[in-house]
């Protein structure tokens, strides 16, 4: 049996820590996830979902708010005598005398095709950029962020109307078929590891506030991929009257050049809204106004009517 520390703290790390609950070649002998957050409208003091499960099956649970600068959690860590440690979205940078206290170190699943989108949201990135290949990785870790060589990957093909939800949870179940196989022959000596190739690295940066703004002087495609990105947060909204509008989806329904200059309603059909961009014209298929809840446009429309050539801001 495989003894793993578990560390991660969202659902996608908490799909994977249920994985090696229920696979009876792993015994997690310890979990470490990020500190309770404050959540929701009343900013309630709430657990990870990674705490939540540990808890449910009385795993023992540390969160230390820097991992790296409590000694006391890292001994703590130790007597655990884990074999391996596996990190899935844990949301801290660990130390190399972390790494090197697990006799086959500390393993990452990572949301990407290393080398490309190295970094914190790799998701949402791969979104972003149109990519139309993706998948998730599992490597060994290295003190330099997701630099580690490969122990294996999934890949999967990414649609253009898939939002960072959607592929969330494919990439999760795949992450866990890495676990059941390519971990345990790593573990088990019969897995080569593959050197990435830095030649080939894109970064993933994590996601600002400061982007969520849409603008219409970029192209369609450009601003439906950044809406499917950032549809789990923190969102996407363009500026209407002074006012905020979210919008939820879109749909590119056309490209190329128009007299239409961007962010000009170009048509209103029924229940449907149709703005240009610097290059084509999006659909708007679901918005949310400011402090209102999700609504279609068409929804939207009956109270907040357009006409061909209005200008969004």
């Amino acid at each position: 049996m495989i003894k793993v520390c578990f560390l991660g703290t969202p659902e996608f790390a908490a799909t994977h820590l249920s994985y090696l609950l229920s696979d009876a070649k792993f015994q997690i002998v310890g979990v470490v996830s990020q500190p309770d957050r404050h959540a929701g409208r009343k900013m309630q003091l709430t657990p990870s979902a990674v705490k939540i499960l540990a808890l449910e099956n009385k795993i023992p649970v540390l969160t230390p708010s820097h991992l790296r600068k409590d000694p006391e959690i890292f001994e703590e860590i130790k007597k655990w005598n884990a074999d391996v440690a596996v990190v899935v979205a844990f949301g801290q940078i660990l130390s190399q005398e972390f790494l090197d206290s697990f006799k086959f170190g500390a393993v990452n699943v990572h949301g990407s095709l290393l080398p490309k989108w190295r970094g914190a949201a790799p998701i949402q990135r791969a979104i972003e950029a149109g990519d139309t290949v993706t998948g998730v990785c599992l490597q060994k870790m290295v003190k330099k962020l997701d630099a580690g060589p490969l122990i294996g990957e999934r890949r999967i093909q990414l649609e253009n109307h898939a939002t960072a939800a959607d592929l969330y949870s494919q990439l999760a179940l795949l992450g866990c078929e890495l676990l059941k196989t390519e971990l345990v022959e790593y573990i088990h000596g019969s897995r080569s590891l593959t050197v990435q190739d830095e030649a080939l690295v894109t970064l993933a940066p994590k996601i600002e506030k400061e982007e969520s703004l849409i603008q219409w002087t970029d192209a369609a495609e450009r601003i439906h991929n950044k809406v499917r990105a950032f549809s789990m947060g923190p969102g996407t909204y363009c500026l209407l009257h002074g006012k905020r509008l979210k919008i939820h989806e879109t749909k590119v329904v056309e490209s190329g050049a128009s007299k239409y200059q961007p962010g000009q309603v170009v048509a209103v059909d029924g229940d449907k809204l149709f703005l240009q961009t610097a290059s084509g014209i999006l659909a708007l298929i679901q918005v949310q106004p400011e402090s209102k809840s999700k609504i279609s446009i068409g929804d939207y429309l009956k109270s907040h009517p357009f006409k061909t050539g209005d200008l969004f801001e």
